[in-house]
Parts: C-alpha cells; sequence; structure tokens
C-alpha cells in the first residue's frame, strides 16, 4: 500500500507484513515466522486498528481473521475494497468455515484464504507470491504515470495541455467512490473516458457496462436501467436483471443522459441517494453496489434550464466534471492519436501499414473534424485497408480530405493563370488521374459497365484478394463472389 510514489527498487525491499488477528498468541507467533522468513511483520487487534495503522506501515500484504471485535474482518475487506489501493490480502478461517471464506475471495476481493492451524509453509508460499503481485501493481502504477507525462493513458492518447489536465484529474477521480459527469462533442471519446476511470478504481475487477439512455424507448428504459419482474407488463415473460444488477461492484455509464426521461431520472436520483433497487413489478428493494458515471454531448447547464435534465440530478452527478476537448482544439494531438490508431488498425484488419506520409498528416491536421476521433478513426481505418502495407498516401484519404489539398492547388493555378493573363472560362467536371489506385469512365458508362470496371480494379489493386477488395467496396464477400460469377471472371481464381 506504498502511497508516497517513491522510485525505489520496490522488489529488493523486504515485503511488508500486516497481521491482523484478535488473539494476542496467534498474532505474535505468526509475526515470528514471518520476521524469520525476511520480511517485515506489523500487527493489529482488529480491522480499525489495521485501517489506522496503513498509515504509518505501507503494507505489501495483508494477513487478516475475519471474526474480530470491533471491525471484523468483512468490514475490514470492504474498507479496503473501497480505498484507492487494497494490497493483497490473504484471510484467515476457521475449518467448516471454507465456503465464506470462498464468498470473501470473490466479492471483496481477497487475495486468498488459508485454513487454520496455518501449516508454515503454505503461509509463506502464499506471501512470497502475494509480495511478488504487488510488486509487479507497484511497477505497473509506476509504469503509467510515466506513460501519462508521454501523452499515453490506457488507451487514452495527447500530449496537450488540455489533454495533460484530464489525465491529472482521471488519476485523482478514478479511484474514488464519486460520481463523475462527461461532456463533450459526439465522438471525442466519452466511453474511452468512462473505460479509464473504471481501470483506475478499486472496481476494476468488476464489470464495466454502458447503456445508451437515446437508443431506448421511454417504454423500456426502466427495465432496462432496474429490471422487472415475471408477468410486471405485457411480454415480460421471465424475471430479467438490470444494468445496476449486471454491474454490480463495478461501474456503470448512462450515456446520452440528457435524454433519459425526467420520471427515470427521478427513479435515478433516488438510487444514486440509498443505493438500492426495485424491479418494475417487485415488492422489495435491495442494495447495489455500484459506481456510477454520466455523459452527454449537450452542455450540462443549458440541458438544465430546458428542461431535459433535472437540477436535483445534475448536482449529485456532478462530483467530478470532465469536458473533452473536440480534435480541432487539440490538433497538436493528432500525429500521436494517429500513430495510436495505426496500430490499432493493423492488429483488426491484419494489415501492415508502417507509417502516414507527410502530406497525409498536413491534410489531417488541416481538416476541421467535426465527428472529432470518431471521424478520424474512420478515415485512419479506410486508409489502412487501401494501403494494406507501406505508408497511407493522399490517394488513400476520401475525396473530402483529397480536396483539401485540391482546392488549394487549384486556387494557387488559378491565381498563375491570371496573373499570366488567361482568360477564365466556365467550371469544368472535376477528372480523376489516371494512376494505379484510380479509375475513370468516359460520359456514356452504364451504370452496370462502372460498377463491373470498379470491382475489377479494386480487385487488382488488392492482388486479387477478395476479402479485402469487399471490405473496401463496403460490401459482403458472399456479394462480391455472386458479382463475379455474372462477369464470368473464373480466371480469378477462388482468392482468398
Amino acid at each position: 500500500m506504498r502511497q508516497n510514489g517513491e522510485e525505489d527498487e520496490f522488489l529488493n525491499l523486504p515485503t511488508k507484513v500486516l497481521i491482523v488477528d484478535d488473539e494476542a498468541a496467534q498474532r505474535s507467533g505468526l509475526a515470528a515466522m514471518v520476521s524469520a522468513w525476511g520480511m517485515v511483520a506489523e500487527t493489529a487487534g482488529d480491522g480499525q486498528e489495521a485501517l489506522n495503522k496503513l498509515n504509518d506501515f505501507p503494507a505489501d500484504v495483508i494477513v487478516t481473521d475475519l471474526n474480530m471485535p470491533v471491525l471484523d474482518g468483512f468490514g475490514f475487506l470492504e474498507r479496503l475494497r473501497d480505498s484507492a489501493e487494497m494490497p493483497p490480502t490473504i484471510v484467515l478461517t476457521a475449518y467448516g468455515n471454507v465456503e465464506t471464506a470462498v464468498k470473501t475471495v470473490h466479492e471483496l476481493g481477497a487475495y486468498w484464504f488459508l485454513e487454520k492451524p496455518i501449516q508454515p509453509a503454505s503461509l509463506e508460499v502464499l506471501l512470497r507470491r502475494a509480495g511478488t503481485h504487488a510488486g509487479l501493481r507497484f511497477e505497473k502504477r509506476n509504469l503509467e504515470r510515466q506513460l501519462s507525462y508521454k501523452g499515453a493513458l490506457g488507451q487514452m492518447v495527447g500530449t496537450s495541455a488540455k489533454m495533460q489536465e484530464i489525465f491529472a484529474l482521471l488519476q485523482q477521480a478514478g479511484p474514488s467512490k464519486a460520481c463523475v459527469l462527461i461532456t463533450g462533442e459526439s465522438g471525442t471519446g466519452k466511453e474511452l473516458v468512462a473505460r479509464t476511470l473504471h481501470a483506475l478504481s478499486p472496481r476494476r475487477q468488476g464489470p464495466f457496462f454502458a447503456i445508451n439512455c437515446a437508443a431506448l424507448p421511454e417504454t423500456l428504459i426502466e427495465s432496462e436501467l432496474f429490471g422487472h419482474e415475471k408477468g410486471s407488463f405485457t411480454g415480460a415473460s421471465e424475471r430479467r436483471a438490470g444494468c445496476f444488477e449486471v454491474a454490480q461492484h463495478g461501474t456503470l455509464l448512462l450515456d446520452e443522459i440528457g435524454e433519459m426521461p425526467m420520471g427515470t431520472q427521478a427513479k435515478l436520483l433516488r438510487i444514486l441517494e440509498d443505493s438500492k433497487v426495485r424491479r418494475l413489478g417487485g415488492k422489495q428493494e435491495f442494495e447495489v453496489d455500484v459506481r456510477v458515471l454520466a455523459a452527454t454531448n449537450k452542455v450540462p447547464d443549458e440541458a438544465v434550464r430546458g428542461g431535459h435534465l433535472r437540477e436535483d440530478l445534475f448536482y449529485r452527478l456532478n462530483v467530478f466534471h470532465i469536458h473533452l476537448p473536440s480534435l480541432r482544439e487539440r490538433k497538436e494531438d493528432i500525429k500521436s492519436i494517429s500513430e495510436a490508431l495505426l496500430e490499432d488498425l493493423n492488429r483488426k484488419h491484419e494489415t501492415r501499414v508502417t507509417e502516414i506520409s507527410t502530406a497525409v498528416m498536413e491534410a489531417l491536421e488541416r481538416h476541421s473534424w467535426p465527428g472529432n476521433v470518431r471521424e478520424l478513426r474512420n478515415v485512419l481505418e479506410r486508409a489502412v485497408i487501401l494501403a494494406g502495407e507501406g505508408a497511407i498516401e493522399m490517394n488513400h484519404l476520401p475525396p473530402f480530405l483529397q480536396g483539401d489539398t485540391n482546392a488549394a492547388a487549384a486556387s494557387a493555378a488559378a491565381a498563375a493563370g491570371a496573373s499570366a493573363g488567361v482568360a477564365s472560362s466556365a467550371p469544368q467536371a472535376p477528372v480523376i488521374a489516371d494512376s494505379p489506385n484510380s479509375i475513370q469512365f468516359p460520359i456514356g458508362t452504364t451504370v452496370e459497365d462502372a460498377e463491373k470496371g470498379l470491382i475489377l480494379k479494386t480487385l487488382e489493386h488488392t492482388k486479387n484478394n477478395k476479402t479485402r477488395a469487399a471490405e473496401i467496396l463496403g460490401i459482403s464477400l458472399k456479394t462480391l463472389h455472386n458479382k463475379l460469377k455474372e462477369y464470368g471472371a473464373k480466371e480469378f481464381g477462388a482468392g482468398v
């Protein structure tokens, strides 16, 4: 539980073990064994004393009994789980209580359990494994901190000052239990922020569940959120768990919270206050342990004034507010984002694209990106499929991005022509350059012939790889095969 952030050689330090047991003889006997194994031991008589000692004794591993006065082992583990850092914890249990111990491991995040009386050899092996696990977690946290300074946190990328501020806020808000309201334009990565918060939290081993409030009809949203009992409404043929149950001990993202009906918002507010849910048609409430995150592309104050978001719910959700800037506000991040996306897209499509040409990068940085990072990813995905390997060039970009460059060149040519006294003429239809990666058709070409020419040219580009050709053309592989049969293109063989 090292919180001082010192860059020491963690794995070379002796493992610190905190032993928690209300029996003095048991505590002292375990402490003596631990010390004999070259570790540093500290003891506490109950869970509350152990929590107090952790402030001055940053334990790498904890060994705790379950039945203790003041704060028992269950309460102690709950407090540890809800804290920012939970060291690997070994639970001691009496004979016949193994089922409870296993449940404790699964629900409260304990590392493992041992039955009493303790077998020294088993305890030593577990302590050394747990100490190694703690060391690896410490190194991982250090690496994450270093990466955030270099422009990466989880799957998020950005070296701009705005993104560095967001990374710092995520590292503060992530380990807490507080609600977070995430705002920003569509495509800025609000769900990615939510997933990063989940990964940074003590709930990281639990489920992450996201629901889009705008995608569900008003008649179904409460059933999706809270669940329903069999027969609670027409079509409810069986009991169904809601999002809060599915996300138990994890994180729930309510995307587009401003689209949630006002009546449902009132019920949600009560759940956030009481941590209790009642299924539709149910008679009993049950407790839930879920961290709630909310996201919206609306301006929160305007959503409240416009009657789309309850003011009291807004205040309850807005413990932390993370606003994601648009991509046009942080164009200095486009290069690093593109490089990260390139690596991911190569894995997805099994391509070998190695770089983005200077001209392409300049075109990407000129564009205003109304669709933000989502739009950038779509553009790069298309380019990666078209390129297949090597570098992404201008001809791999969609026409609207090539148009930025072509428009600038045309403007320069027009200016040169005017200065030379060339008379202007009526606008001409654009001509596609004749190159290995383009195709042009004369006026009078039928749609059928144009389609055939496009398909065959694309197959030529992909070296007869039908799977990649179908991806480029935006059709299914079955449709492509059917078209080739129509053309009688037997010479292309079976393909891929």
